[in-house]
């Protein structure tokens, strides 16, 4: 059974109280209706489930988000997935600035842009690996200081630019795809190298999960991606350490 909310008249923090009773009442398919800027959505919520999102949600969707699948029908704001533990958020639109900040599992989706520091402070441990996939491009500091995990940029449109300034800045663990015509040499402090194998597997695995979710990006191909990891593992030592 699909319960479905409607938004429209509620505070966020209505909304909220009302998605965690019907989820403890063991309904895990919800649908919320006319979602205008409503904040933390999903926030802490556990075990498997779905909910759809039609509107625009607030800042910090799916934060410390440990189980279910969130769809969002639309564009969504600042710092979703915020040290999210496990289950997907697929967002049919453009996301704000510091998505997925120390995000440490699970998978996001968007099909279009996102703003500034996306993926930040990412990390992984164990089996727990996150993913950020990106169909468009993203702006300035994406993957500063990253400590695992995976960013994908699909760069859909072919833009100049996938990525902003600073990419990497401070990353010292995981990995950033980019699909690229060879501007590796932009990447200050990183190092860059033709994704081997196993990771050309990898890619092609999310490039036909983004496609069954959006589609679109069936054209592209596992090898038009470049792959950056850190070139030194404490970028920052001499800044503190004595030499």
């Amino acid at each position: 059974m699909t319960v479905t909310i409607d938004a429209s008249k509620l505070h966020y923090r209505e909304l909220n109280a009302r998605i965690r009773e019907v989820w403890q009442a063991g309904e895990k398919s919800v649908v919320l209706q006319n979602v205008r800027g409503h904040r933390y959505i999903g926030d802490a919520i556990q075990g498997e489930g779905k909910i759809v999102i039609e509107g625009i949600p607030g800042n910090d969707l799916a934060v410390f988000m440990d189980g279910p699948d969130i769809v969002v029908q639309g564009n969504i704001q600042d710092a979703a997935a915020n040290t999210m533990n496990s289950g997907s958020v697929v967002v049919h639109g453009s996301a704000g600035d510091t998505l997925g900040y120390g995000m440490r599992g699970g998978t996001v989706y968007v099909r279009d842009n996102v703003g500034y520091r996306a993926g930040i402070h990412m990390k992984e441990y164990g089996e727990h690996r996150p993913i950020l996939v990106i169909g468009g491009v993203a702006g300035d500091f994406m993957g500063e200081y990253m400590a695992g995990g995976v960013i994908m940029v699909m760069n859909l449109e072919q833009q100049a630019k996938a990525v902003g300034n600073y990419c990497g800045s401070g990353m010292h663990g995981g990995a950033i795809f980019i699909r690229s015509d060879g501007f590796a040499h932009a990447f200050k402090g990183l190092k860059a190298s033709v994704p081997e194998a196993v990771e050309q597997q990898f890619i092609t695995r999310h490039l036909n999960q983004f496609a069954s979710f959006f589609n679109r990006g069936t054209n592209i191909l596992a090898d038009q991606f470049i792959k950056l990891t850190a070139a030194e593992l404490r970028p920052y030592e001499k800044l503190y350490v004595g030499i």
